[in-house]
């Protein structure tokens, strides 16, 4: 990226006069019953400015910086007794920063009284999911205003709660976000104005967690503020919001463009974004982009972004360099020079090779041995113990009347030899519960019994994510139907720290993470491939199988698909597929199984020419649908039929509470069938057995011993050279 911030250079940053609203002016103080800055520097007591002598005390780990700093452990502020007696209405205000490690449930803060371990009437905030809500009794007796997702993590948010004449209102940062205009009770009410429970950062229910983070301008009002006065008091965290976003805004390398541009309508936190172009005939504010026709000069453009949240502003430049349509001599260097076939140093199998460059120039290829690479990248390898062929592989680049040509000179290695699986390897992550539970770990079984393991690595992670979420979960490992080559993939997602299953499913990662081994112990080319269309919200639990007639492996995942670009409203998870030759040129997606409902978490295994596919069901379990969240199985003779027949439903039910995540596959010794299933919220995975596939009934063995907390994975059958291996290196 070309861009810089602030100082000089080809990006500018400027400051809009929202970011200058001071705090204690941003709003009138009419009415305030209480107002804790949280400024101080030392002592245990939080002052109150508001002039009614309502001070608070600090308890635990509550400690000062930045605000309030409460370290998620026993900390929090007491703010005196009976705080809303006689309020018919009320105002809660704050800025609260929430570490992405917050552990739920929790209470931003929590009014009201506690009766043993539940609360007994209060008003109370949480971010998980973001709602406010009164009660008189229990949780039974709340009536909420909910905003329905979760409270962003990691940045300051400006929230506020005000409820009069019965209608309660939400807000996040300014805006509305919910609200309930069938409120039935007044702070006043609650324990008929006797409260002896009133806490910043702890919950009144003794079970909950404490609030991990910081909090700054903590106001209570005996009134509801109207939404302009609770937008100035936001003033101040979103001029910090708009100031991260631009500083976060990425165009990429804007030095050379040849395609459209996607220009962002929204940054990271929320702010608005609109752009303006110096040229919009060259690039427009949508981002489309014109080039210079060929023999003309690149074309310079500056756009400019304007960042907007409530009152802030905030604006960055970006110089855009636009090259001019290549000449046909030009576009055939410039495609030659990028050419890249994935592999071609270590020819294993099927090989990508591309026949069109990104200038429009076409590649046409010539192999030197055919029968052993072919025209089109199909790789024939000879027969254990012969030499390898060493091959000339000829590419021509051409445009017009001109031409290119790249010569590649891969060496294809003979098969390995045929050796039988004498144990399995299992690959699993162990959750989000724990701060490393979304990596990959690994287990070897106890000889050549799939039921009894042994975890490997001391029971650490073997392959952990420093890439995109940096959370890796749902391994599955594909032998190479050569033998000698092995993928895996995994969903790039982390739960851990932020527990937000909403955004993970509408702004989730569109790609999946890929490495490579030839030992099954040294895992390289760890990279992110993006799979999924721009409509998906998420691509989860990837696995993949080799189809035979396509020379290609089938990669298949579930995604939630939105109809629009924000992907708001709601919609359900699809299972969808893509093939590939190398795991990194992958074709356009297609659905593969669409119910007309949610569905999850495909695993396939063929048997005799027919594919049989086991799938999670995602609805919720109702009498309608007695056999959500179990497994369905189906068969078909073709791997990519979008038409598989039914053979059973309900896999799981009896022996789990509930199951997802299924892994299957064949005995190394027997025809016996092994389908793990994730009984997630309780034992992790469990295992079934079956001697028939086609009958679909499955029993949990006897006896049986898995890893210490395994959850969704992959099992593969080993040689005993891998298996030595494998237990010399990491058991």
């Amino acid at each position: 990226m070309l861009s810089k911030i602030v100082m000089g250079g080809l990006a500018t940053l400027t400051l809009g006069a929202g970011a200058l609203v001071p705090s204690a002016a941003s709003a009138a103080d009419e009415g305030l019953a209480l107002w804790y800055k949280l400024d101080e520097t030392s002592g245990t007591v939080a002052a109150d400015s508001s002039g009614n002598g309502r001070d608070g005390t600090l308890n635990g780990d509550a400690s000062w910086g930045d605000g309030l700093r409460l370290g998620g452990t026993n900390g929090y502020v007491k703010a005196p007794d009976d705080l809303m007696r006689g309020m018919t209405s009320i105002t809660v205000a704050l800025d609260v920063w929430i570490d992405p490690t917050q552990a739920t449930p929790y209470f931003v803060y929590g009014f009201g009284n506690s009766s043993g371990s539940s609360g007994n009437g209060y008003l109370f905030t949480t971010g998980n999911t973001f709602r406010t809500s009164i009660a008189s009794g229990n949780w039974s007796t709340e009536q909420n205003a909910n905003a329905g997702v979760n409270l962003p993590r990691g940045g300051w948010q400006h929230i506020a709660y005000t409820l009069g004449g019965g209608v309660g209102v939400l807000y996040q940062n300014g805006d509305e976000v919910a609200r309930n205009p069938a409120v039935t009770l007044t702070p006043g009410s609650i324990g008929g104005g006797t409260t002896t429970a009133n806490y910043i950062g702890r919950s009144l229910y003794s079970g909950d967690k404490y609030l991990k983070g910081r909090v700054k301008d903590f106001r209570v009002y005996d009134r509801a503020l109207g939404a302009a006065e609770i937008a100035r008091l936001a003033g101040p965290v979103n001029a910090e919001i708009v100031k991260q976003d631009a500083a976060a805004l990425d165009l990429g390398d804007t030095g050379a463009v040849r395609s459209d541009l996607t220009l962002p309508a929204t940054g990271a936190s929320g702010s608005t974004i609109t752009w303006a172009s110096s040229d919009p005939s060259v690039v427009s504010t949508t981002g489309a982009v014109t080039r210079p026709p060929a023999g003309a000069a690149d074309a310079h453009v500056t756009l400019t972004a304007t960042l907007t949240k409530g009152t802030a502003t905030q604006t960055r430049t970006f110089d855009v360099t636009v090259e001019a349509i290549y000449t046909d001599k030009r576009a055939v260097e410039a495609d030659a020079d990028a050419l890249v076939v994935h592999n071609i140093d270590d020819v294993r199998g099927n090989l990508t090779l591309p026949t069109t460059g990104e200038n429009g120039t076409t590649i046409t290829w010539r192999s030197s041995k055919p029968g052993t690479l072919s025209d089109t990248g199909e790789v024939d390898r000879p027969r254990p113990g012969a030499k390898a062929v060493k091959v000339n592989l000829k590419a021509t680049i051409s445009r017009g009347g001109h031409q290119a040509v790249r010569i590649f000179k891969p060496e294809v290695p003979a098969l390995p030899a045929k050796e039988p699986y004498k144990g399995y390897l299992f690959a699993y992550f162990t959750g989000e519960g724990y701060s490393d539970g979304e990596q990959i770990y690994n287990a070897l079984s106890k000889g050549n019994d799939p039921l009894h393991w042994q975890e490997l690595n001391g029971g650490r992670p073997v392959v952990t994510s420093d890439v995109g979420e940096k959370g890796l979960r749902d391994p599955f490992v594909i032998r190479s139907p050569e033998g000698d080559r092995f993928y895996m993939i995994a969903t790039d997602l982390k739960i851990y720290g932020n527990g937000d299953w909403d955004r993970a499913q509408r702004g989730g990662s569109r790609s999946i993470m890929v490495a490579e081994s030839t030992d099954l112990v040294h895992w390289t080319n760890q990279r992110l491939v993006q799979v999924s269309p721009p409509e998906a919200g998420n691509t989860w639990a990837p696995e993949a199988y080799y189809d035979k007639t396509l020379g290609a492996y089938v990669v298949f995942w579930a995604s939630k698909l939105y109809d629009n670009p924000q992907h708001t409203g709601d919609t359900y998870n699809k299972m969808v597929y893509a093939t590939t030759r190398d795991f990194y040129t992958f074709s356009e997606p297609k659905i593969w199984k669409d119910p007309g409902y949610s569905v999850i978490d495909s695993t396939v295994i063929e048997h005799n020419g027919t594919y049989y596919r086991f799938t999670k069901d995602e609805r919720n379990n109702t009498s309608s649908s007695p056999c959500s969240k179990y497994i369905i199985e189906e068969k078909s003779t073709s791997l990519t039929s979008t038409n598989w027949d039914f053979l059973k439903e309900c896999i799981g039910s009896g022996a789990l509470s509930r199951g997802e995540g299924p892994t299957i596959f064949k005995s190394n010794t027997e025809d016996r069938w092994y389908l793990f299933i994730d009984e997630y919220g309780g034992r992790g995975y469990v295992p079934f057995e079956s001697t028939d596939l086609e009958k679909g009934d499955w029993t949990v063995p006897a006896d049986y011993q898995l890893p210490s907390r395994p959850r969704h994975g992959t099992v593969l059958g080993v040689t005993q050279a891998e298996y030595d291996r494998l237990l010399s290196n990491l058991g």
